[in-house]
């Protein structure tokens, strides 16, 4: 087993040219492209993606090689996961051969390997570099070719860099470096992902409001710091694909996203110092001034080099805790407090802000002015809701969501008839939790 560390980046063709030229400013081993093929099996009911599992053969010349993949975490285009390979010497499956103990307890390896068949499969060249990096050793690879399920095709041109051996830390860094030359972006999905979305008829992606951030159990309030800042970046990555895929809506989302980002850092503001995040605020700032535009162009805004080192920063600073030299030992011990009481706290001063805010309003003219308040407060109740009873949570803001719907649209006989009533709704962070 071995614990695959990499980056994705999704290349435009000319960026993809263009790498062989930028890797000559490190050492580097170079590998003459080679054709390989990947078939990819699942059962009928999908067993395997049920277990956040993926299984392929892959083809290289005369040989193959079966590998499993199995659950591991992704921020932003930075991947890691549990690999396991085993040699074969016929693209035939053998899936006795992995470790027992990868599979659930009572797997019958008989009658899933006779369940398993082929879903989709995917055809490309790769180019290799091996590239020194300061301490580290990084593979890069350039994939050009495409997924393939039954008549459906989508190309694949991307770029991995796998951390062959050094540090995490180096590895986004050298990632960073690339990002200078443009034309990429931060892949969110694999290549088995998409082959999965092509098996089931390539189905349209919908916008996805933010969802109200569940933490894990006993969260400190470092943890949920941290999940509030991936919830952000993966609504932002996530709208980037469906803005990329002609869906101009998205956009939207893409906004709210940052402004997700904006929240976060006011809410956990008075732990982590201004000092420890100025340069990634500064970054997304500009992009959020960036966003506000109304001639946007999809293609040119997300293969940006300004919008790629935004995410880079921004994964790089959640996933090496880019916080922690900046955070003095009586701010650790808060830090580690839980997260649980944190949200009882901060949940109940956002209701006395908004109990404040518009118990004032005493003319309908005056609620316009309370919308961005409202809807700040609204994105910041998602990123601390999630330890306490969904309907309780999703009754209390369906009323402020109505209140700011109707400021919106200028409804004025809501406003009037009903504006205040919100104001009355029960508060779900003092019933208890999950």
């Amino acid at each position: 087993m071995t614990i695959e560390i990499e980056i994705k980046f999704i290349a435009t063709p000319d960026a993809a040219s263009e790498l062989p030229t930028q890797l000559t400013a490190w050492p580097h081993e170079h590998s003459a492209a080679e054709k390989l093929t990947n078939i990819y099996y699942e059962t009928k009911d999908a067993q395997l993606r049920r277990w956040d599992m993926g299984l392929r053969i892959r083809g290289f010349g005369d040989s193959y090689e079966m590998t499993l993949k199995t659950a591991g975490q992704s921020v932003g285009g930075l991947h890691q996961r549990q690999e396991y390979n085993i040699p074969l010497t016929q693209p035939d499956l053998a899936i006795e051969k992995l470790p027992q103990t990868v599979w659930p307890a009572g797997t019958d390896l008989s009658a899933l390997q006779a369940q398993l068949t082929p879903l989709f499969s995917t055809h490309f060249l790769r180019e290799k570099w091996v590239v020194t990096y300061r301490e580290s050793v990084i593979e890069v690879a350039s994939d050009r070719g495409e997924v393939r399920s039954g008549e459906l095709t989508e190309a694949i041109n991307e770029i991995e860099l796998e951390l062959k051996s050094g540090h995490q830390k180096e590895l986004l860094a050298f990632a960073a470096e690339l990002a200078g030359m443009g034309g990429l972006r931060l892949g969110s999905l694999s290549k088995a992902a998409r082959g999965y979305a092509l098996a089931q008829g390539n189905p349209a992606r919908e916008r996805r409001p933010l969802p109200i951030l569940k933490a894990k159990p006993k969260a400190t309030i470092e943890e949920g710091m941290q999940s509030a800042f991936a919830l952000g970046l993966a609504q932002w990555q996530y709208h980037e694909e469906l803005w990329l895929s002609g869906n101009h809506d998205a956009l939207q989302e893409i906004r709210q996203a940052l402004e997700t980002l904006r929240q976060a850092f006011t809410l956990f503001g008075s732990l982590v110092p201004r000092k420890a995040s100025s340069d990634l605020r500064q970054r997304l700032a500009v992009l959020e001034e960036t966003l506000k535009a109304d001639d946007l162009h999809a293609e040119t805004l997300c293969f940006a080099a300004d919008s790629l080192l935004a995410q880079l920063a921004l994964t790089n600073w959640i996933a090496t805790q880019g916080w922690r030299d900046f955070v003095s030992a009586e701010a650790d011990v808060k830090l580690q407090a839980s997260f649980k009481r944190f949200s009882d706290i901060m949940l109940g001063r956002i209701a006395a802000d908004l109990k404040s805010t518009f118990d004032k309003i005493r003319h309908i003219n005056e609620y316009q002015d309370k919308l961005p308040r409202l809807n700040h407060q609204l994105l910041a109740v998602r990123l601390l809701a999630g330890a306490y009873e969904p309907s309780a949570v999703y009754s209390w803001l369906s009323g402020w969501e109505r209140l700011a719907l109707a400021i919106e649209t200028h409804d004025r006989s809501w406003l009037e008839n009903a504006g205040h009533d919100v104001l009355r709704t029960p508060a779900f962070w003092k019933n208890g939790s999950l």
